[in-house]
């Protein structure tokens, strides 16, 4: 009896508390990236209008242009992840960020970098509605609220320091608005990283 129970209760693919804490690093340095693409250029806004010549509606652009497209493709990927494997859309949608970021951090025009912050904004719409999923596969429902401080720090933390990085880079010689855009790449490739080797759902 009490052997039938062992094998009941350590169901293949189940996760212990270890492995869910480890899967969970990954995800939140993902959700942290996310919530910094949109903090992070606030403060180097004035010095990229200036330096693109660009307008005071672009001006407004580079910060909607990524709102917009996170926004419509929140469903999008939810519904994704009922059709495919949620570690490979969760790893798309990092892919997709670092390819968003480059085109930003090079782009010779306004309309190149709205469109790079466009595109930057479809990654960061899988990633905030796949953060949300995956922990919701990993964790059985009555113990969700142990793991709900850590993305509420996450959202807390990315609020604060997002502008004061941002900030820094502006004003440090040689480095300048640009490199608000690669500061987040090495984080989303550690989060790649971090949930390849971490990360195992059940199928």
């Amino acid at each position: 009896m009490t052997s039938s129970t062992s094998e009941i209760r350590e169901t293949p693919g189940q996760m212990t508390h270890r492995e869910i804490l480890n899967a969970l690093s990954g995800l939140l340095l993902a959700m942290f990236v996310a919530m910094l693409s949109s903090t992070v250029v606030s403060n180097a806004l004035p010095r990229i209008v200036t330096d693109l010549n660009g307008s005071q509606s672009g001006y407004t652009w580079v910060v909607v242009a990524t709102l917009l497209t996170m926004t419509a493709s929140t469903p999008i990927w939810g519904k994704l992840a009922d059709l495919f494997n949620k570690k490979v859309l969760v790893q798309s949608a990092l892919v997709i960020y670092v390819i968003g970021s480059l085109i930003a951090a090079t782009a010779p025009s306004m309309g190149v970098l709205i469109g790079a912050r466009a595109f930057q904004g479809l990654g960061v719409g899988g990633l905030t509605a796949l953060v949300q999923v995956v922990i919701a596969s990993m964790v059985p429902p009555r113990e969700r609220g142990r793991y709900s401080g850590y993305i509420g720090a996450v959202f807390a933390i990315a609020t604060v320091s997002g502008p004061l990085i941002g900030g820094v880079l502006v004003d440090v010689p040689g480095l300048g608005w640009r490199s608000c855009f690669y500061v987040g790449i090495p984080i989303a490739a550690l989060a790649f990283v971090v949930l390849q080797k971490k990360l195992h759902l059940p199928v």
